[in-house]
């Protein structure tokens, strides 16, 4: 092949450049498309937000006024302490008396569920064990190991293929009684 004039070689690149897809406009895709700012917690920074909020109500009711000792008179003249302000100026501000009420309903709500006992939340280790189905372990009604099986027939749970033989070699009325041992016999009227 013969080598290009430099008028070829223009052309050329004119021609790749007007074929080129890079630079066309992609009109499917937004150009003011941004990724959401919102992400999604795991369980671990949700178990973690819970306890601080928990912390902050206890040390809110351990700080509060209520458990603060009142200074006597003769510390308030020598400025060892902050005079109170006078009572039209404690809440200047609608905020202000908006926050120290929910604090005070705060504070109320933690002294009647601590008088109460202990509350079964899902941070709080003294909470009784779950009794939901799938989180039951099944053991097997014959040899009593874990039972991964049951019989459709018989309905017996099993542990191994070996005492599968011997729950298919069962008469009818022995599946029975061990059904009725584990609370699953149904009686028929």
């Amino acid at each position: 092949m013969a080598p290009m004039t430099p008028s070829e070689s223009d052309a050329h690149q004119q021609l790749l450049d007007s074929l080129d897809l890079t630079l066309m406009p992609r009109p499917f895709r937004n150009p003011h498309w941004k990724p959401s700012q919102r992400r999604n917690k795991n369980i671990k920074q949700i178990v973690a937000e819970a306890s601080r909020k928990e912390a902050s109500v206890l040390a809110t009711q351990t700080n509060s006024g209520s458990s603060t000792p009142h200074l006597q008179n003769s510390a308030m003249g020598t400025g060892a302490a902050t005079p109170l302000p006078a009572p039209a100026q404690v809440h200047s501000n609608i905020a202000q008396a908006a926050q120290s009420l929910s604090t005070i309903v705060l504070e109320r709500n933690l002294q009647a569920s601590l008088a109460s006992g202990p509350m079964a939340t899902y941070t709080n280790i003294e909470s009784a064990p779950s009794l939901h189905p799938a989180h039951q372990k099944h053991y097997c009604d014959i040899t009593g190991l874990p039972a991964p099986y049951t019989d459709p027939k018989s309905r017996l749970r099993y542990h191994n293929k070996e005492v599968f033989e011997v729950v298919r070699n069962l008469q009818q009325g022995q599946a029975e009684r061990y059904l009725e041992a584990r609370g699953a016999h149904v009686v028929l009227k």
